[in-house]
Formats: structure tokens, C-alpha cells, sequence
């Protein structure tokens, strides 16, 4: 009986077929992006209003932006940062005297002579960057005259890039709660003053109050946590004078 005997496939044979096979997928491939291609067309051509629409929107937005940068906000930088000079002048003044220092910081504060004070500027440019560190120095001043409520009012209005800064200002926030005998607000304040910045020269200052602040309100194990931070990480401060005293009086307010 006779028996069929399969020829193996020559190498050539072998290219033709792979070369079969892949013109064809090649050809499946580019009529897929054909396919897709018609049909992102016709979705274009059927939502071609609505599109029109958006980007006018998005162009319409992106022209009034920069007008109002141009006309409208570099114009207020410039004014806000032209009118902080007058009550600047004041308020520096003040930080190097002390017997007539409450009446310039009350000068620096509303202003005289017709030029704008600390409290005007903030009001009136608060957007600008001139007129939000004039809330900052607003509120220095009113917490210098003892006004505790409008200096909190005014240093929780203000922010900056300036993470030091920022820290000084919550800093303050909490000296005026403690001064208005709210030692809780004055606590969270002072950790996050810590915390906003870690630096050597700020946090140990801001965690020694904190720490002050717990031992006065009953947390005395985080006083101990807070003393010990100072020691461990802060050694070469000022507050970490006498740290092993302060860390064994709030271990012994603990029992």
C-alpha cells in the first residue's frame, strides 16, 4: 500500500508564507487605523458645533486672563506695593523704639496724611502680594498694641511662599491666644508654627512654646515628647538650655 510521505517545507517556502501573513496583518492593521480614523472624523464633523463652542470658551478665557494680568492685577501690584512703602516706614520705626512705639504702630496701621495704612492696603489689595503682607504686618502691629482679636484675625488672612515667615505668623497666632487666655488654640498653633518649617532657628522656639502651652492645659506626656524633640534634634538652641530640667518637671507633672 502506498504510503504519502509530507515534504517538509524549503526555507523559502517558509518566508514566503511569514511574509504572506504579515502583509496581511499589516493590512488589517492599516484598515483598523482607516476604520478609526473615518469614523473620529465623522464624530468631528457631528459634534463640530459644540467643539467650536469649547474652544471659543477656552480662548475667550485664556484672553481674559491676560488681560486682566496686564490691566488689572500688575497694575494693582504696582500701586499696593507703592502705597505699603508709607505705613512700612512706620512700622519698621516702631521695632526700634519702645517709648513711642504704640503711636507709630497706630499710624502704621490707619495711615495719615492721606496715604493708606496697614488696614486699608490689606482691605483693598488683599489679592495682590504687597497687599497680603500688609495683613501680615497688620497683624504684628495689632498684636504690638494688644489687640489680640484683629492681629489673629489678620495673620490667619495671610500666607506666603515664605514657609519661615508662614511660621512666624502662626507663631504669632498662637502668643495672641495665649495673651486672650485660650491656651488649646495656642498649642495647635505653636505645634504647626514647628512643624511648617523645620529649621534651627524657629522650630525649637515654636516647640518649647508648644511644650509650655501642654504642660499649662494638661498634656504633659506630649510636653515631655516635645521637650525631648528639642533635646534630641535642637540641642545646640536656646531652648535647649536647662532641657533636662524642663523634660524632668514635665515627667513629674505627669504622675
Amino acid at each position: 500500500m502506498a504510503v504519502y510521505k509530507k515534504k517538509d517545507k524549503t526555507a523559502k517556502q517558509i518566508r514566503k508564507d511569514q511574509s504572506s501573513v504579515e502583509s496581511s496583518t499589516t493590512k488589517e492593521v492599516f484598515e483598523g487605523l482607516d476604520t478609526g480614523a473615518g469614523k473620529a472624523e465623522a464624530w468631528i464633523l457631528n459634534n463640530q458645533k459644540p467643539l467650536l463652542i469649547a474652544l471659543g470658551v477656552i480662548l475667550l478665557g485664556v484672553l481674559l486672563y491676560m488681560a486682566y494680568m496686564r490691566y488689572v492685577k500688575q497694575p494693582a501690584e504696582a500701586k499696593a506695593a507703592n502705597e505699603l512703602a508709607y505705613p512700612r516706614a512706620y512700622f519698621d520705626q516702631a521695632q526700634t523704639v519702645t517709648a513711642e512705639a504704640d503711636s507709630l504702630y497706630t499710624l502704621a496701621l490707619n495711615g495719615a496724611d492721606g496715604k493708606y495704612g496697614l488696614v486699608e492696603i490689606a482691605d483693598k489689595y488683599g489679592n495682590t502680594d504687597a497687599g497680603n503682607l500688609a495683613k501680615y504686618y497688620a497683624g504684628i502691629a495689632y498684636l504690638k498694641t494688644k489687640d489680640y482679636e484683629n492681629g489673629i484675625k489678620y495673620l490667619s488672612d495671610f500666607s506666603s511662599e515664605d514657609l519661615m515667615l508662614n511660621a512666624v505668623a502662626k507663631g504669632a497666632i498662637g502668643d495672641a491666644f495665649v495673651n486672650i487666655g485660650q491656651e488649646e488654640e495656642a498649642f495647635d498653633y505653636y505645634l504647626e508654627a514647628a512643624n511648617v518649617d523645620p529649621n534651627e532657628f524657629t522650630t525649637p522656639i515654636y516647640l518649647d512654646k508648644a511644650a509650655l502651652s501642654a504642660l499649662r492645659i494638661g498634656k504633659n506626656k506630649k510636653a515631655v515628647e516635645l521637650y525631648t524633640r528639642i533635646k534630641n534634634e535642637f540641642s545646640k538652641s536656646e531652648a535647649a538650655k536647662d532641657i533636662e530640667g524642663k523634660i524632668n518637671m514635665a515627667k513629674y507633672a505627669e504622675k
